[in-house]
Parts: C-alpha cells; structure tokens; sequence
C-alpha cells in the first residue's frame, strides 16, 4: 500500500473513531504537545481570554502562559472540583461560568487527567460552552482509547491526542482532530506536493497544516492500532482498567503507610505515596525489580498542587489493557518489600 493510502485510511479510521466526520480535519503531528501548539497558536488572538482547568498539563498550561506573558491573551483556570464530594456537571459549569468574560473565547481542558482518574464531563461543557459561543478544545492524550469519545455529540470542537498512548500505536505521531467550522493560522509553512508554484499554505485541510514529510510508519501504526481498539471495544477496555484500578486500591488502602490521592475516581492511572520514602525513591526501586512506574511531579504541577501532594510529588501507576491481575499482585508485592527495606532507614 503507498505512504499516501496509508495516510488517508488513518484518517478516515481516527475521523469515525473520533466522532468527526471529516476525515480530511484530522491533521497529523509528531506528538500531543506539538498538537496543542498548533491549535493554541493558530486559533488565538490579540486580546481573547481563555480558560483552562486547574489538572492541566504543562502542554496546555505553557503554550497559554506564553501567549499572556507575552500581551497577547489573558486566562484563568477554573476548578475541577475533583477532590469535591458534591462535584457535579452542574457546578462545574458554574464554575466557568463564573470566570467568563465578554472576551472568553475558549475554554481548554483535559478530558482525562493524566495524575488521576478523574475526567471531566465534556458533553455537558461542551453544551455550556456552544451555548455561550466559546469553543471548546480537548487535551486527550489520556483518554482516547481509554474513554468513549465523539467529538460532534460532546460539543467538540478540536481535539489533541498521542498516536502511542491510548491508541497504541508507536512514538512520533499525534493528531489534531478539528472542527471543519473552525479555521486556523499555520504555525509553520513547507512543502507538501500540494500547489508547488505559490508561496502560501493551501487553503484548506490537512495540507494547509501539514508541511514536510509526515511520520508515516507511526502514522501506519496508529492506524491498526484504532482497528484493534475497535475490535476489543472502548467500554471493555475501560472496564478491565477499571478493574485493575479497584484490585490495586484495595490492596494500597488496607496496608499501613500508602496514601492514594482521588482514590473515588477509578481508571486507567492510579497516584500513591508510600509514606516517608521520596516518589523517585520508590519508582527508583520499583524500576530495579523490572516494574515501570513514575514518580515526581509528571510535568503537571497544576494537578498535583490540585490534589495536594507533597514536596517532590508522588508515584504514578498506569494500566492498560494488556496489564494483568498479576501484574497488580507483583507491583505490590514489590511495594512491601520497598517498604519493609527501606521504611527502617529514613
């Protein structure tokens, strides 16, 4: 099969998984990060105000901090209301509601947090934000694959993701999902076999945002890796997730010395502290026994100031669906021995 074909069966495969319908709007990057970049960068102007969560990722937060520090934008950050019992779609929208201004033009969040399980009802914002002309844009880096998404039923209007997470295809590949009644400046121009002679991006989508040699082979990958999403089904892989999620939490929550932080929002990422030993310590230690975790701050200190971890952060478990039950029992197992080796010394 040629690169082009390739190219354009990804595109029709992302667009329905997506909920899109427009095959030719889902635009190919080299990762989540660059994606957000061209999305912020290419649809804000001078003066807009923008408002974005208080869990989001630095490749949400930086990129919008930028362009205020530099005159451009202003923005404020709303509350997830993640640790809150009584958090409801209804209160987080009056949450943004309460910071609108007759600038708001976007409201930027995470649809899953990527430092706990909580994710945010975007139908119902999406609903909110439509009905008050703002568009709503989507950092899913760690929800697509992991969560149902439909981009035209939830009020959608651009969505940024990773080829290699969720979507199980390899590293240098993400995509842009966009609206078609949105229009972007390009954050960068080049070739790209489309209207050669003229010294301008193309008009319209995907050439006009997809200058140079696209990664094909991630591309590819990507590509079967949504087929084999599809065939295993978005609910079933949440569920197993789930499940590995509750099985863990358990075992951390009835062992002296484990602190889990928004342990009632169950999914695919689990944070914990093991009580006395730094988040690096232990995923140091975890790494040595051939378990692959991440402790610190995961380039998120809006989330973690959030939930309220401590100085040097805390250890982030993930699961997808090819993690086992026995993988749970092996993760903490090695936990209690770290513990029992380590707790005596500090």
């Amino acid at each position: 099969m040629a690169s082009a074909e390739i190219i354009y069966e990804c595109r029709e495969r992302v667009s329905e998984f997506l909920g899109l319908g427009a095959p030719e709007n889902i635009l190919f990057t080299l990762n989540t990060t660059y994606a957000l970049n061209l999305f912020i960068k290419g649809f804000l102007r001078e003066g807009d105000h923008v408002l974005i969560s208080d869990l989001e990722h630095n490749s949400v937060l930086r990129p919008i901090d930028a362009l205020a520090r530099a005159g451009i934008i202003e923005y404020d950050v709303f509350p997830s209301l993640c640790l809150d019992p009584r958090c409801s779609p209804t209160r987080i929208c009056a949450g943004i509601a309460k910071r609108l201004r007759p600038s708001t033009r976007l409201v930027l969040c995470t649809h899953a947090s990527n430092i706990c399980s909580y994710h945010f009802p975007l139908s119902e914002i999406g609903a909110f934000c439509h009905k008050n002309g703002i568009v709503l844009a989507v950092d899913a880096a760690q929800s697509a694959g992991h969560l149902p998404i439909h981009m035209e039923d939830m009020n959608i209007d651009a969505l940024c993701a990773p080829g290699h997470k969720g979507l199980y295809g390899t590293q240098g590949c993400g995509l842009l999902a966009l609206s078609p009644k949105l229009s972007l400046e390009t954050l960068i121009e080049g070739g790209n076999g489309v209207h050669s002679l003229e010294t301008v991006m193309p008009d319209d989508p995907p050439e006009r945002f997809e200058a140079g040699t696209l990664p094909t082979p991630s591309i590819a990958a990507l590509c079967r890796g949504v087929e084999h999403i599809n065939t295993l089904g978005v609910d079933n892989i949440a569920a197993h997730e789930q499940a590995l999620y509750h099985r863990l939490l358990a075992m951390l929550t009835e062992t002296k010395g484990f602190t889990v932080y928004a342990p009632q929002h169950a999914g695919a990422v689990l944070l914990f502290n093991l009580d006395g030993i730094s988040s690096e310590t232990v995923a140091g230690e975890l790494g040595k026994r051939g378990i692959c975790v991440r402790g610190g701050f995961h380039c998120s200190a809006l989330g973690h100031k959030t939930l309220g971890t401590p100085e040097g952060g805390a250890v982030r478990v993930s699961f997808g669906i090819f993690n086992t039950p026995r993988d749970v029992e092996l993760l903490y197992a090695a936990l209690r021995e770290i513990q029992a080796e380590l707790s005596s010394t500090v």
